[in-house]
Parts: C-alpha cells; sequence; structure tokens
C-alpha cells in the first residue's frame, strides 16, 4: 500500500516563481489535475487557492499577461511561490482544495465552498411525546435520532410526511399537557393521530407507536416491511385472502415510502461509508473512508497483480471477478505450470488459463521490477529475480483491509467546521446524477462488516475505468 497522507498535513510539490521568468517556472508544471495553491512574498498574505485539471494551462493564464485579453485576472507581480498536489479525481480534489481553505480561512471556507448544513429529520425522543421534525442542525448529543443526510430540505419534509401517513404520530408541534378538555386538531379528526393531547390513548401505547416510527427511521423502512410481510404470508397461508391482499396493500405503500430515503440516509452515528476513487498514482485506487464525522484518505490501494475484470469486453467467466494473479516465469525444458498454480487459490477457466501460460519474464535490460501484460490490458509486477509472485489465498481481502486499517488509524477527532464540510461534501458527491458521478461507495452490512469483495469488485471498475480514460487520452 502507497504512502498515505496525514489527515493534519496535505503534502504539496513546491516551486519558487520570478515573475521576470515566467515560461521557466512554468514548464516544471504537470498538465494533470490538482489543487494548487499561490502564495506571495508576505507571509501573512492569504493564498490562492484552487483546483484545475491543466496546471500548466491554468497558471500559464494567471501568471503570463496576455494583451489580448486586458481584463483577465493577472497574479504574476504577487505571486512568488506555485504550491501543488495531483489528485486523481474531482472528489479528491474537493476534499482537498476545503482542507486548505480551513487551515487559511477557518469557518470561512464553509462559505466559498458553498458548503450548506445538509438536511436531517431528527426524531425528538426526549420530549415526553415524541414527534419528528426536519432541520439542518442535528445535534451530536442526539446523533442517534437524526437520519440523513437527505439531497434537500423538500426532499427529507415529503419523505416525513410519508412516513408519518404510515403511523398514528402527531404533527404538533407545542409542548403537550394532556387535558380531556383540550380541542384535540384536524389529524385527531381523522383518526391519523393517536391524540395524546386529549388523552385519546394511553402513554403506553403512544410510546409503542414512538418507537416504531424510531425504528422505521432507522432501518429506512425495513422493520415495516418485514412485519407486514410476515403477516402477510400468515394470512395468506391461513386462506385469509382478503386480509392477505390489504397487508399486501399495505406493503406496496411502505415500498414507495422506502423508495424516497436512499442508501446514504442513516442515523448519523452510525454514518460510514468507504469510496473509491481513481487515484493519482499509476496502478493505484484510492481509497476514503467517512466515519464519525469525517473523511480520511486518501490510501492507495494497489492494483499491480490484480487481474481486472473488463465489462466492455461481454466476457462473463475471464473478468468475473478481481483476483491476484502469479506471473509464471518461462524456463527451457520445462512444461508451463499447472492451472492451479496460475490464480491464488482458483482455478482458471480453460480459455484464461491458456492465456496465462503465455505469460514471459521481462527483459533483463529492464532495471526494478517490470510490466507484463495480461489479456485484459492490466500491467502485473515480476521480480527482479524472475521468481514467481506467491499470493496467499485471501491477499486482496487481506490488502483492502489494511487500507482500512490504516484509514482508521489516522482519523482525528473533527472539529465542527469539518465535520459539517466533510459531511457536505460527502453528500454533494453523492447525491450527483449517475452519470456525473464518478467513482463507488460501499456502506456496512447490519453486523458493521465491511462487503471486502463487493469492494475489491469496485476497485476492479474504478481501475478499468482509469486505464480505459488513459487509453483514449493517449
Amino acid at each position: 500500500m502507497a504512502s498515505l497522507r496525514q489527515s493534519s498535513e496535505i503534502v504539496m510539490h513546491q516551486i519558487a516563481f520570478d515573475p521576470a521568468d515566467a515560461k521557466a517556472a512554468l514548464a516544471q508544471l504537470p498538465t494533470s489535475a490538482t489543487v494548487f495553491a499561490l502564495y506571495g512574498a508576505e507571509a501573512h498574505a492569504e493564498p490562492y487557492i484552487g483546483r484545475t485539471p491543466n496546471l500548466r494551462g491554468r497558471l500559464e493564464r494567471l501568471l503570463q499577461p496576455s494583451a489580448k485579453h486586458p481584463r483577465r485576472l493577472q497574479l504574476a507581480g504577487r505571486v512568488r511561490t506555485i504550491r501543488w498536489r495531483l489528485t486523481g479525481s474531482e472528489f479528491e480534489s474537493l476534499l482537498v482544495q476545503f482542507e486548505l481553505l480551513e487551515k487559511v480561512h477557518g469557518t470561512k471556507c464553509l462559505e466559498r465552498m458553498r458548503l450548506r448544513h445538509p438536511a436531517f429529520i431528527r426524531f425528538l425522543g426526549s420530549n415526553a411525546y415524541p414527534r419528528i421534525v426536519v432541520t439542518n442542525r442535528p445535534s451530536q448529543r442526539e446523533a442517534d435520532w437524526a437520519y440523513g443526510p437527505f439531497q434537500s430540505r423538500a426532499t427529507a419534509e415529503r419523505y416525513a410526511e410519508e412516513a408519518l401517513k404510515l403511523f398514528l404520530l402527531r404533527r404538533c408541534t407545542e409542548e403537550l399537557d394532556p387535558h380531556p378538555s383540550h380541542p384535540g386538531c384536524v389529524y385527531s379528526e381523522m383518526k391519523m393521530c393517536l391524540a395524546p393531547c386529549y388523552k385519546g390513548c394511553t402513554d403506553e401505547r403512544y410510546g409503542e407507536e414512538a418507537a416504531a416510527v424510531e425504528r422505521f427511521l432507522a432501518t429506512r423502512g425495513e422493520s415495516r416491511l418485514v412485519t407486514l410481510r410476515t403477516e402477510r404470508d400468515e394470512a395468506s397461508a391461513g386462506l385469509e385472502f382478503e386480509a392477505a391482499a390489504a397487508l399486501h396493500v399495505q406493503v406496496a405503500r411502505v415500498e414507495s415510502v422506502r423508495a424516497l430515503a436512499p442508501e446514504l440516509v442513516r442515523p448519523l452515528s452510525q454514518l460510514r461509508a468507504v469510496i473509491l476513487q481513481a487515484s493519482a498514482n499509476p496502478g493505484e485506487v484510492a481509497v476514503f473512508l467517512y466515519e464519525n464525522g469525517r473523511l480520511s484518505g486518501p490510501a492507495g490501494f494497489l492494483t499491480v497483480g490484480m487481474r481486472i475484470q473488463n465489462e466492455q469486453s461481454g466476457s462473463t467467466s475471464l473478468f468475473a471477478h478481481p483476483m491476484a494473479i502469479e506471473p509464471i516465469p518461462e524456463v527451457p525444458g520445462l512444461e508451463a505450470a499447472p492451472e492451479e498454480e496460475i490464480s491464488s487459490g482458483a482455478k482458471a477457466p480453460t480459455d484464461s488459463a491458456d492465456l496465462m501460460r503465455g505469460l514471459k519474464p521481462p527483459p533483463p535490460s529492464v532495471s526494478g521490477s517490470s510490466a507484463v501484460s495480461n489479456t485484459a490490458g492490466m500491467e502485473v509486477q515480476a521480480s527482479e529475480a524472475d521468481m514467481p509472485m506467491k499470493l496467499a489465498r485471501g491477499a486482496l481481502e487481506a490488502r483492502m483491509e489494511a487500507a482500512l486499517t490504516a484509514l482508521v488509524e489516522l482519523s482525528e477527532t473533527p472539529s465542527p467546521i469539518l465535520r459539517q464540510g466533510h459531511l457536505a461534501l460527502l453528500k454533494r458527491w453523492y447525491y450527483r446524477s449517475e452519470a456525473k458521478r464518478t467513482g463507488e461507495i460501499f456502506f456496512p452490512d447490519a453486523e458493521g462488516n465491511w462487503p471486502v469483495k463487493a469492494m475489491l469488485r469496485g476497485v476492479g471498475r474504478v481501475a478499468a475505468g482509469s486505464l480505459q480514460r488513459s487509453g483514449s487520452q493517449g
């Protein structure tokens, strides 16, 4: 695994800039995607921080005066130092840019990047008669009762309204002092509320309904679906078809409400996710971890020695799952290695084995580890001694677990600014349209375990996409 960027320090490249010889400095800059900062001669001066898909092209426009564009922003006379960091994706660029701005501008970084508080549904469980509200500022002390983030406040309000139609929880906002003389409201008249205001139910009964709403929000409707499906199946088995049909209608209603809450919507205290993105380093996929209110990473997951699936080829067997492969040197006079030694623990298909036997050792003139191409165009590394690279069963799973462990160890308790900014960045990326959202996201299961095998398949897709983009650019 490649070196991991410390969460408290952003490692950046740096060169000096002389306005009298701007071309010499600009020629040293890469043409890749970066986050950059331009510093003046004064130590107290605020740097100019930005991100660009082409650093050299962007700074040529900023630091080289042009007679054709006299109104263009020109910073050559003020800049003395250029710093930059290569990034492999827009997600990483936004994260690095935010952390740079936070170090310079403090709370104003949220405004500069237009990072607003995401919308949550808050369950007021500490109230004697709980209810739900939509808020943009969930309390960290009651993070177990804040569910989100939603795409917008409007989507959160719609989900809350549709969810309340399935229960008899109160909608009023007053502090209740139940008494039989209370006039009630329209919801109690329509039998859409248990009416605790005029003691229309016991406190125990209202507590049961509130607990059901809390479970519904925490599981995104799964708790309600399990109950209804069980009752429907029992009614159907007992030949009570009318009751089963009515329960089936309720199941359909709950499923329609459940669809309004994406997979990202979870209790704030339990919101954890792994995001995979393209990396600026060749042969790697960037791994990010969101946990305890903070984005950590990237950690580089090495794809060297990993057979990547190629979904564009239409193959269903050869590249069905990523696996670690073992380069077999070609030794004169010896027969090809058996199929069981080709991959790490799994027998390859016949066509794959024939292709894998064609791997040849690198020429001796290449120093270090050299590349050997497999059928998918992915490069694998052979050792200098041309010996087979032994990868134990589960090597890729162990590699992923090591990356996650490193991210957890480097995670720090975030400040309120970082907590809001990182959550807003995650929400902004997640709710983009699929056509514009690059990378993949994975959530833990009900027991809190990561779906490592599914994440490895995601690594393969991200790596294959990077190879395809680099091939088209080349």
